[in-house]
Order: C-alpha cells, then sequence, then structure tokens
C-alpha cells in the first residue's frame, strides 16, 4: 500500500512538471501582436508628363489640415449605426503610419501638386495669415481644411463604408486680412470590400480620393 501510494505521488508530480513546463513555454514564446500599419498607398506609380506653361493653374498655399480632436491620434477608428452611432471605437489591432489630417493633407497636396505650385504658408508668401512678400506675390491664395469625419461606418455586422467630411475654405491674403473668396463642405462615402480593418482602410482611401478630385474641380471653377 505504501509503495502504491509513493507510485501514485511521483506520477502526480511529474504530471506538474510536464504542465508547468508547456505554460512556461508558452509565456516565453508567445511575443506580442504589433498593430498593422496603414496609410493611402504610394498614390500616382506614374511620371507626369510636364504641362504647357498655359495649362499650368496659379500658385496655392495650403495650410495644415485642421481636425476634430476625436481623429488627433493614429487608431483606425469605426461606427456601428446599429449600436450607439456617437461613439467611436478604435481597433485593437491597426493604426494609420500618421494622424488622418496628416495623410489627407499629403494626399491633396500630392493631387493639387499635379497643375499648380502648392506652397506651405509662409513660403515666401504667406505665413499666419497675413503678407510676408512683395505686392506682386499678394495673389496667391490660401487654402484651410478641416478633417471632420474619418470613420469606417458599419450599417450592419457585415456592411460598412468609409465616411469622410471636409471642409474647404479659400482665401485671398490682403494687406487688410484674409478676404473670403468660398467654402465648401465636401462629405463622400465608399463601400468597403471586407467588414474589418483593412476593409475600412480601402474605403476611406477611396472616399478620400474623391473628397480630393472634387475639391481641385471646385477650386478650379472660383473666380
Amino acid at each position: 500500500m505504501f509503495i502504491a501510494n509513493q507510485r501514485r505521488l511521483k506520477l502526480l508530480a511529474a504530471v506538474f512538471v510536464t504542465v508547468t513546463g508547456m505554460t512556461g513555454g508558452c509565456a516565453l514564446t508567445d511575443k506580442p501582436v504589433r498593430p498593422a500599419v496603414f496609410d493611402f498607398g504610394p498614390g500616382e506609380l506614374k511620371a507626369v508628363a510636364a504641362l504647357p506653361l498655359a495649362a499650368v493653374l496659379a500658385p496655392l498655399a495650403l495650410a495644415e489640415v485642421e481636425a476634430n480632436p476625436a481623429l488627433d491620434g493614429t487608431a483606425v477608428v469605426y461606427r456601428l449605426s446599429y449600436d450607439n452611432v456617437q461613439q467611436l471605437r478604435p481597433y485593437a489591432q491597426a493604426r494609420w503610419s500618421m494622424p488622418p489630417a496628416q495623410l489627407v493633407r499629403q494626399r491633396l497636396r500630392a493631387h493639387l501638386s499635379l497643375q499648380r505650385a502648392v506652397l506651405n504658408p509662409g513660403e515666401g508668401v504667406v505665413a499666419s495669415g497675413s503678407i510676408k512678400a512683395a505686392p506682386a506675390e499678394a495673389g496667391v491664395r490660401l487654402l484651410r481644411v478641416e478633417l471632420e469625419e474619418f470613420s469606417q461606418v458599419f450599417e450592419s455586422a457585415t456592411q460598412s463604408v468609409g465616411l469622410v467630411r471636409l471642409r474647404a475654405t479659400a482665401v485671398q491674403p490682403t494687406a487688410a486680412g484674409e478676404k473670403l473668396l468660398a467654402q465648401r463642405e465636401f462629405t463622400l462615402q465608399r463601400p468597403a470590400p471586407s467588414p474589418d480593418a483593412a476593409g475600412g482602410v480601402r474605403a476611406l482611401t477611396l472616399a478620400t480620393d474623391a473628397a480630393v478630385h472634387e475639391m481641385d474641380q471646385w477650386l478650379r471653377q472660383l473666380p
């Protein structure tokens, strides 16, 4: 009886050691999952031919894109229209390479630069809303853009869209201050190909590109 109990105790000890080794090994080998990082992609892949001088539009100064404080970070966010649509929810394992406002400005500048010189405020033309250049350069307009919405909106568990809303304001800097030329809101949405962060990123990229194209056409029509 005593020998049988000893064998039983040795067997239990062996099982305990084995289980402990397995759990300890998992703790040592498991690595934290890093979030996937997204941006809008490389943009134009083909070189753009130089345009005739007559076809080049007037230079434009592009201010930094202002954003809703909820969009200041790099989280990829979504809303559930069927469950408290007012709540912004971040994906745990996905983020943007930079805040959305910077991505939008980068995309907008790249597109506008195809047919005009796009300057930063302060590059010899405009700085902080005041004229810093010679009167001959004072004709350069300033474009201000606000990013008001930038999220993946789920209409159901399997269907969603990328929703982008931008407010653009075109002003003419003068010696007396800024003169408002026009203001317009652009709201674009595109369907997401999949109900996840990757699908939302794709939809938001397409919606942003559509908004950028519409803004370009709007700017061309300004007097």
